[in-house]
């Protein structure tokens, strides 16, 4: 974890509040940012991705109250306060941190915790509503930090991550797959199979510095959080094909049964579900050439087929521009960033779309001058260079 004296300094005045507290041992806890470096769109089909946690973190102290309620203190934020005399979801917390704290209670208490009151201050530095996942690093922040302060068997990466899905699903209400959480709850960098209920995991130690190339994430100036419908509507359609021949997921039919029954699933979908269902079986192949291409520090076939990927999203998986609206704000940041590249690295949508960030690999010696102009468009400090972080969610006693 980052130096917690740093921590403290940062804090500020909400750090005395805290060690004011009944005389508790303080918990220092840390939830990074993620980035879907493949598979777009495809977890929640039971498909395959590759994602990293990022050198963006949350960062949070917390202290047992001795009360009944769990007081959230965040830095430019509203404080949160959940009395947990209840912890079913509520439709008047949905969309809402204090839905995420709620449902994450109940989760813990699952596992045999008894639930009590504690204050908790947080900063962050991962940019809000800008496709980093930064609701992901809030609940499984939430989860290390519950873990370590109510008494309970020790969970997992994996159950954490699936925690964090369902408080999302259930509480806040947004329909998601499992990819971000589970990235934040792993750390490094990650090859995931979700077709089964139990992920397979496989991680691969790689630095693209190492390679030659930043990771450059751009936030294109419109939060993708006021498109929740228009993200929910991209699993939506996607079940609607798998359904239509008789499977839940895109996972369970094959892209030749796809194509045999084409006629029948546009007469009775329309065309849109039947694009995200190519761009399913596209991207599965995708990722799994990158992860080759990887694996085997091939950066020239890690770059062609992200390019491959970044079309894919936006001709068929079409969630780089909102409907009903005018402006294309991710669509603008990613023909700046090609007219840039010029076909030296590779730039794609990132995350769920609609708004958010666009992600692209670019060339060290470039980098500087890339940063420049994406700022000088779209605004000072939109584009920031990551790296891959080894750490995922994580608590500790100080």
């Amino acid at each position: 974890m980052r130096d917690v004296q740093d921590l403290a300094l940062r804090l500020g005045d909400s750090l005395a509040q805290v060690r004011s507290a009944a005389g508790e041992r303080i918990l220092a806890v840390r939830a990074p940012a993620r980035s879907e470096i493949a598979g777009n769109h495809t977890d929640h089909e039971g498909g395959r991705v590759i994602a990293g946690a990022l050198d963006r973190s949350i960062e949070c102290l917390a202290v047992a109250s001795g009360t009944d309620e769990i007081r959230v203190f965040s830095q430019g934020f509203d404080p949160v306060c959940v009395t947990i005399d209840s912890l079913d979801p509520r439709e008047d917390e949905k969309v809402s941190s204090a839905g995420l704290v709620r449902g994450m209670a109940a989760q813990m208490a699952a596992t045999g915790r008894i639930p009590h009151g504690f204050d908790l201050v947080m900063t962050s530095d991962i940019p809000s509503g800008g496709g980093l996942s930064s609701s992901a690093a809030y609940e499984l922040a939430l989860c290390r930090a519950m873990e370590a302060l109510w008494q309970g068997p020790e969970v997992s990466a994996v159950e954490a991550a699936q925690m964090a899905q369902r408080v999302e699903q259930d509480w806040f209400g947004k329909p998601c797959g499992l990819m971000d959480q589970l990235a934040v709850s792993l750390g490094g960098l990650a090859y995931m199979d979700f077709e089964h209920e139990e992920p397979k995991v496989e991680k691969l130690s790689f630095d693209f510095a190492a390679y030659g190339y930043a990771l450059v994430l751009t936030n294109v100036g419109c939060d993708h959080s006021a498109y929740t419908d228009e993200y929910a509507a991209v699993p939506v359609e996607m079940k609607l094909v798998a359904e239509a021949l008789g499977s839940e997921r895109l996972c369970e039919v094959k892209e030749s049964a796809v194509l045999m029954y084409l006629p029948f699933l546009r007469r009775q979908l329309g065309d849109r579900p039947v694009l995200r269902a190519f761009h399913y079986y596209q991207e599965m192949d995708l990722v799994d050439g990158r992860w080759d291409a990887l694996k085997a520090g091939d950066m020239n076939t890690f770059l062609t087929l992200t390019r491959s990927s970044g079309a894919s999203s936006a001709m068929f998986l079409q969630n780089v521009s909102a409907s009903g609206t005018r402006e294309q704000d991710a669509m603008v940041a990613l023909a700046l960033s090609e007219r840039l590249l010029v076909g030296r690295g590779a730039t794609r949508i990132h995350g769920g779309g609609f708004g958010g960030s666009i992600q692209a690999f670019v060339p060290l010696d470039f980098v500087d001058d890339y940063v420049e102009h994406m700022d000088k468009w779209l605004g000072a400090g939109a584009s920031k260079v990551y790296a891959i972080s080894d750490e995922g969610a994580v608590a500790q006693w100080i």
